[in-house]
């Protein structure tokens, strides 16, 4: 029989932040199915293709300032998908 720590100050570090930062159901739920494993995180959490697709739909000609703190990526980054999507027709759905 295992014994189960529930208190997240148990924890070592990782688990604690995660706990602290969330809860330690979450914390014992990443241990569970990542233990053990080195992982990366991507820097960018939405892929390309949303990226395209929401600015093609919500791109209003003014709002480039917003959509680039939304991705955090630059105005000119922004532009240049614009580009992109005007001179593919990725449609507005």
């Amino acid at each position: 029989m295992s014994r189960r720590f529930t208190h997240y100050k148990a924890f070592t570090d990782v688990y604690q932040e995660i706990a602290e930062t969330t809860d330690e159901k979450t914390a014992i739920t990443i241990y569970q199915l990542f233990r053990g494993r080195q992982i990366m995180f991507p820097q960018k959490l939405y892929s390309k293709e949303y990226i395209y697709h929401y600015i093609a739909k919500h791109y209003t000609g003014k709002n480039i300032r917003e959509l680039s703190q939304m991705f955090n990526y630059s105005d000119r980054r922004i532009r240049q998908i614009i580009s992109d999507i005007q001179n593919s027709n990725i449609n507005k759905c």
